[in-house]
C-alpha cells in the first residue's frame, strides 16, 4: 500500500498527462502486482483481472460501479472504439496478422463489451478498459510514443482520467480489506546486511 500510494501521490503532482498516466498505471501495478509462480502461466493481463473481480466483488461502497456506468461512460465508449489502444491492431500492422483478422477482433470484442454495458457488468467492462489501458501503458512505457506528442492525446487525456480516478478508489477498497490482497511483495524490501 506504501508504494501504491507514494506513486499515486506523485502522478497527483504532474502536469502533464502522460507522466500522470505513468505513474498511475505505476500505483495500479503496486497494488495488484504480488509474487507469482510463473510456471503456472499467469500473466500481468490475467492477475490485474483477477484482482479487478475481487476489488468489485469487495466494493460495498459502489464507487467502481458509479466510476464505470456515471462519471466515464463516455471516455468508456470512446475508449473502446480506439484501435490505437487494441493490440491486436498493432499485430496487425507488425504484419502477424491480417487487416480482416483485428477487425473481426475489434468488432466481437466491442460486441461483447457493449453487452457486458448493457447488462452493467462492472468486472467485465473494468477488465476490458484495463486490457486497453495495459495496450496504452505499453506504448508510453516501451517508447512507442512521443512525450506530450501531438497523437494520442486523446486516449492519454482519457486514460489517465479514468486512472485518476479509479486507483484511488482501488488503494481504498484495498486498505478496507487488507485481508482479502495475500500474498508476497514483488521486490520485496531488503536489508542491506543481508546483501
Amino acid at each position: 500500500m506504501h508504494r501504491a500510494l507514494s506513486w499515486l501521490c506523485r502522478a497527483e503532482q504532474c502536469e502533464d498527462v502522460d507522466s500522470a498516466f505513468i505513474f498511475l498505471w505505476i500505483s495500479f501495478n503496486a497494488a495488484y502486482a504480488q509474487e507469482i509462480d510463473r510456471t503456472l502461466g499467469i500473466g500481468d493481463q490475467d492477475l490485474f483481472r483477477r484482482f479487478i473481480d475481487r476489488l468489485v466483488d469487495l466494493d460495498t461502497s459502489n464507487d467502481l460501479y458509479s466510476h464505470v456506468w456515471h462519471e466515464f461512460s463516455g471516455s468508456i465508449r470512446l475508449l473502446l472504439d480506439n484501435p490505437f489502444i487494441f493490440h491486436p491492431f498493432w499485430a496487425y500492422q507488425r504484419g502477424e496478422i491480417d487487416a480482416k483478422s483485428w477487425r473481426q477482433s475489434f468488432n466481437s470484442a466491442n460486441t461483447a463489451v457493449k453487452a457486458s454495458l448493457a447488462s452493467s457488468d462492472t468486472k467485465t467492462v473494468l477488465g476490458v478498459i484495463f486490457s486497453r489501458l495495459y495496450t496504452l501503458r505499453n506504448q508510453l512505457v516501451h517508447g512507442g510514443a512521443t512525450w506530450q506528442g501531438r497523437v494520442n492525446r486523446d486516449q492519454i487525456r482519457d486514460g489517465m482520467a479514468i486512472m485518476g480516478k479509479l486507483v484511488p478508489s482501488i488503494i481504498e477498497i484495498m486498505m478496507l480489506n487488507p485481508d482479502s490482497f495475500p500474498g508476497d511483495a514483488c521486490y520485496p524490501v531488503v536489508e542491506t546486511e543481508t546483501v
